[in-house]
């Protein structure tokens, strides 16, 4: 038997290894400016075209590197970062494989200036699927600027599984603000296809922050700092009413490296436990030290995974800190309410407040008569509409027993069959409905009485609705008296224009206003919100949260999403013909049964239920 086992050729061991380091665009991306943050440079710009598929260029005015170690960076397993094995665990720079440079040139088109402070020329290398094509040397300026062209030119079945370019685009920017939060004392530019995106001066985290993703962000954050033997936490977590319904702006880093951890993800998210509504997540930037000996990097290729050696304590620092911020900055509730996160403690106003003690004047705002009134009209508008509903139920009854008419009534309109095989039958004539607790619509059937989720029955109404105009590629759309203008960070900008036909399919009208915002001139004509601009975001917010979830399934996202932010809430008192019209949609429906994201509409209080309820036997 011959031998089998062979060495492989040294451009299929690089391409092997490019799998593991280059999986997209972002992933050049994210090891070119490590390197140039590596290299101590102070200011860094990223260029990209066609999302970085045909053209990647990363800037910088670091160190530079002589000829012998432009030309040795391009190896395999060469790094300037690791002498010995002890090197692995005290690690703190950014880039230390010693395979990025390599893995990238054995899969596109690269080209490499780079010129040191001491020499009078720069090295010019040109690199095309692991094969140099030249090197020579050239007049440049000091520091490195990388140029990768036309990725997986030579592995055609790579560069068919990227996405289009707006996902790729997105991938790329969430590089882009790790690198840039985590390094705010560097200068970052960034253009794609030649239009500037961000343009981020060296500042603070908090400037950073806002220039990232909006003005908006600015009065919503609360600084959380901490200082222990173990550890040291600083960074900034969002107001408990600064919260969204995807994830994406969370952000932990070890030492300056952003790593993806849902153990310390879990631990934040506990701290706001009690203050934020479920499904929904917290933004925060949050910064920890630590010695390099308690921690491992070297786990994953894209060196986003970390492993502790004691995970339990970092967990319980990490909640704690977070709680307390949140419980001295007055997030959390408490008796203290004269303290805001952003101004620290304001006072009542002096006229009413001289000549007082501090016990007094913490004393007089629950003496406040506005607050007190305002109190006395909820409290009696909530009673009016408990009695109201009481009114109502005791109508049904009075009116039903004066008829005879038993609980399990029979009545006319067959509309629909529910899982178990039960039939309802309604009766358009004479249908008694009622609201209970201002959330569910109740109407006696055959079976016994129905239940019905307002909130859930309107999303399966509005979704099959959707469903449809994408399908049909139209949507009623109507005009807004006074157009409303929504600024956007550059990631949810890139969002709108991959989605840009669907969402006016929905019956959407705007247009592109500046850099990073947009004019909503139209709304679809199902949405029920005066909003439009709440009902946009809120759009986009879904489709992030389900995109994990339906990946390849646009128009089923869209239709979800646009479901969620239309419908009725909880709480909305609704006149007998919106009840009416509702139980009529709803059973019209293709699948009446569950909402489109599983919630279940509908429960039929049957006879043997009922009498169970009263301890007593049919």
């Amino acid at each position: 038997m011959s031998d089998v086992i062979q060495l492989l050729p040294e451009s299929i061991a690089n391409q092997i290894a490019a799998g593991e380091v280059v999986q997209r665009p972002a992933s050049v991306v994210k090891e070119l400016m490590e390197n140039a943050i590596d290299a101590k440079a102070t200011e860094i710009t990223l260029v990209v075209k066609d999302a970085g598929k045909s053209l990647i260029q990363v800037v910088d005015n670091g160190t530079g590197m002589t000829e012998t170690d432009a030309r040795m960076s391009f190896e395999r397993h060469a790094t300037s970062k690791i002498r010995s094995s002890e090197d692995l665990f005290a690690i703190r720079t950014m880039g230390f494989r010693g395979e990025a440079l390599a893995s990238i040139a054995a899969v596109a088109r690269v080209e490499m200036r780079t010129r040191t402070e001491d020499d009078e020329v720069g090295t010019s290398i040109i690199i095309e699927g692991s094969e140099v094509k030249s090197q020579s040397n050239v007049s440049c300026k000091k520091g490195t600027a990388i140029l990768v062209k036309n990725l997986f030119f030579n592995v055609p079945a790579r560069r068919n599984f990227l996405k289009g370019n707006p996902v790729e685009l997105r991938h790329i920017m969430e590089e882009f603000h790790r690198l840039a939060l985590s390094h705010p004392q560097i200068a970052f530019r960034m253009y794609q296809n030649d239009i500037e995106v961000y343009n981020l001066r060296p500042g603070k985290l908090s400037h950073r922050i806002v220039g990232l993703f909006g003005k908006n962000y600015r009065e919503k954050l609360v600084p959380c700092n901490e200082d222990t033997d173990e550890l040291k936490l600083k960074g900034y977590i969002g107001k408990a009413d600064f919260v969204k319904k995807s994830r994406g702006e969370q952000f932990f880093f070890i030492n300056n490296r952003y790593i993806r951890s849902p153990y310390l993800h879990h631990a934040v998210v506990s701290a706001y436990e009690g203050l934020i509504p479920e499904g929904t997540f917290p933004f925060f930037v949050l910064f920890v030290e630590i010695d390099p000996k308690h921690i491992d990097v070297n786990v994953h290729p894209t060196k986003t995974e970390i492993k502790f050696d004691d995970e339990r304590t970092v967990y319980t620092l990490i909640k704690t800190s977070v709680k307390k911020t949140l419980g001295s900055f007055n997030i959390t509730p408490s008796i203290d309410f004269g303290v805001d996160a952003n101004f620290g403690r304001t006072e009542l106003p002096s006229s009413r407040t001289s000549g007082m003690t501090k016990a007094d004047r913490d004393y007089a705002q629950f003496k406040d008569f506005d607050r007190l009134e305002g109190n006395r009209r909820k409290w009696e508008d909530l009673y009016a509409s408990a009695l109201e509903n009481e009114t109502i139920e005791a109508e049904v009854k009075k009116e039903m027993a004066a008829k005879g008419t038993p609980l399990s009534l029979t009545l006319d309109s067959d509309v629909n069959k529910v899982e178990t095989g039960n039939e309802i039958r309604i009766d358009s004539a004479s249908r008694h409905i009622f609201q209970v607790f201002l959330s569910y619509i109740a109407t006696p059937v055959k079976s016994g009485l129905m239940l019905i989720d307002q909130q859930a029955a309107l999303m399966r109404i509005y979704y099959e609705q959707y469903v449809e105009m994408l399908e049909k590629q139209q949507g009623g759309s109507q005009q807004l008296l006074f157009p409303e203008t929504l600024e956007l960070n550059p990631s949810d900008i890139t969002l709108v224009t991959e989605l840009e036909k669907e969402i006016k399919r929905l019956g959407f009208a705007f247009e592109y206003f500046g850099k990073n915002a947009i004019v909503i001139n139209g709304i679809p004509s199902l949405i029920a919100s005066e909003s439009g601009s709440e009902v946009f975001r809120g759009l986009l917010e879904d489709y992030k949260r389900n995109f994990l979830e339906l990946k390849d399934q646009r128009r089923e996202n869209l239709a979800r999403s646009m479901s969620l932010n239309s419908g009725i809430r909880k709480g909305k008192k609704l006149s007998a013909d919106e009840m009416k019209s509702i139980i009529d949609r709803l059973f019209a429906c293709k699948n009446p049964n569950y909402s489109p994201n599983g919630r279940r509409i509908y429960f039929i209080l049957g006879a043997e239920k009922i009498e169970e309820l009263f301890n007593r036997k049919l």
